[in-house]
């Protein structure tokens, strides 16, 4: 090891430091690893996720472009693999699928630009805020009013943003209902 520079010197010092202590033991692979460890768990998880492919898609879905079905996939892929099978898997897929697509009438598209779609998802998995139901409630009213001509809704052009995005959330329910038969 090196020693202090003297006080006032100006001139750096390197100093050595010695190696950590296990730096010097073997890495063990996920197959060796004590069993309830990180690495032991993350092999599990690994070998435990869905390929994508083989994730059944809702019926909006199957409707949707490929995008909008490959985004819910990989997500709802990933979240099983993470939380297993169940309500937390779904709730994941559904946020990462209305980061990147909006619902209209009967499937989705996509939107202008990524980000939530509504309160709730703005707060994260915290915020207890009623959701849009797919319908971009941060979109420019401009844009919810070209979605309710799209969609028909009467008495769009009289209504504020709030009631736009209630009137197309009723408008995506409706169309879903029709396309299910």
């Amino acid at each position: 090891m090196a020693r202090a520079p003297a006080r006032g010197a100006g001139t750096p010092v390197a100093i050595t430091l010695p190696p950590s202590p296990g730096a010097c033991k073997m890495a063990r692979t996920p197959a060796d690893a004590p069993a309830g460890t990180r690495r032991a768990q993350e092999d599990t998880v690994a070998k435990d996720t869905p390929d994508p492919a083989d994730v059944e898609l809702p019926s909006t879905l199957e409707r949707s472009d490929e995008k909008a079905r490959e985004t819910y996939a990989a997500a709802k892929a990933s979240a099983v693999g993470s939380y297993g099978d169940g309500e937390r898997a779904n709730r994941t897929a559904w946020a990462a699928l209305k980061h990147t697509h909006e619902k209209v009438g009967d499937h989705w598209e996509p939107k202008d630009g990524k980000g939530p779609s509504d309160a709730q998802a703005e707060g994260g998995a915290g915020t207890d805020r009623p959701t849009a139901g797919g319908v971009d409630a941060n979109a420019s009213k401009e844009h919810l009013l070209d979605l309710a001509r799209r969609l028909d809704v009467p008495g769009r052009s009289s209504m504020t943003k709030d009631e736009l995005v209630e009137a197309l959330q009723r408008a995506n329910d409706a169309e879903t209902r029709r396309s299910r038969g």
